[in-house]
């Protein structure tokens, strides 16, 4: 059985000491990146807006099969090669460096920090500019404690997406899984949207998305539970109360979570555009979120995710 485990908790350990090199970066761009660009040319060469709505769900789920063979296949390959080829201490290393580039969660401690900086240094406008990079709605409406709430939501959803589910996946399959699961929550997010031209093309990557992010919203709202400290029972009372009543199957998981341990209602009506949309509130505590309450947050999701990285490596050594 390949180490999984190892590898796990390898990339989470160097992820969370170097997240991406911007060099790197700057000179092959990202794996992620590298999957958009493929997911862009299937789009435009696979999704004809002449074509019936079954036709086009079909295109959807062939563009999906091609999207993982052109991912997992060379994982599998180079994931084989590299235990059969090297030593193993060097084969975990080096497959560990390689899904490192995968989980996010540097990167998205500082989207939401600077949202808490702006905040603090630049005021309500800066935060507006700050939290629209990393949520969907029209920010130009929110209020100061609005600006906080679609931060914090923002920092748990994406901790079970970003952070959890990559994990959860590498300790399963290792660097295949990592990529899998990259490739599928990148085709989620390019097209598995409810648009005219999304809603058909992009049903399978949408529902594919939902199921590889199912486990991982229930290990995240657990790891934050856990994290919770002296507030874990309310955050255990809120996510059994409140996470299943979430528009999202997952995203109502982390949040309850997230709500229960910070005393705080999160989610509730929100604007999209033109579109307003009447959302259950989570958790009972204050609306009124204040910057203070955004850097509470931050500081739940770092001990969530050192919660994560023992869990695994104390999995890693036991098996």
């Amino acid at each position: 059985m390949p180490p999984t485990l190892a590898i796990t908790a390898g990339a989470l350990l160097i992820e969370a000491a170097c997240g991406y090199p911007a060099g790197l970066f700057r000179l092959v761009g990202h794996p992620v990146t590298w999957v958009g660009a493929l997911i862009a040319g299937l789009d435009r060469r696979l999704n004809e807006a002449h074509r019936p709505e079954a036709a086009r769900r079909r295109r959807g789920v062939l563009a999906l099969a091609l999207l993982l063979a052109a991912t997992v296949l060379p994982a599998l390959l180079l994931q084989a090669l590299s235990l059969a080829l090297l030593p193993r201490p060097a084969a975990i290393a080096g497959l560990a460096v390689l899904a490192s580039s995968l989980p996010a969660s540097r990167s998205l401690h500082a989207h939401v920090r600077a949202v808490a900086d702006a905040l603090r240094d630049e005021g309500l406008a800066a935060g507006r500019a700050a939290v629209a990079h990393i949520v969907g709605r029209d920010t130009s409406v929110l209020d100061e404690a609005g600006v906080v709430r679609a931060a914090i939501e923002s920092l748990a959803e994406n901790f079970s997406d970003g952070v959890v589910a990559p994990a959860l996946w590498c300790a399963l399959l290792g660097l295949p899984g990592i990529l899998a699961y990259k490739a599928i929550n990148t085709a989620d997010s390019m097209i598995g949207h409810r648009t005219p031209r999304h809603e058909a093309f992009g049903w399978a990557a949408a529902r594919l998305d939902d199921w590889v992010n199912l486990p991982a919203s229930r290990l995240a709202a657990l790891w934050l539970t856990l994290a919770a400290g002296g507030q874990a029972g309310a955050s255990v009372r809120i996510v059994r109360r409140d996470a299943r009543a979430h528009r999202s199957p997952n995203a109502g998981w982390p949040e309850a979570a997230m709500a229960g341990a910070l005393g705080l209602r999160l989610n509730g009506p929100r604007r999209y555009g033109t579109i307003l949309r009447e959302d259950a509130w989570t958790g009972d505590g204050r609306a009124e979120a204040t910057p203070d309450a955004l850097r509470q947050a931050l500081r739940l999701y770092q001990r969530a995710c050192a919660v994560q990285v023992v869990v695994v490596i104390g999995a890693a050594l036991l098996f």
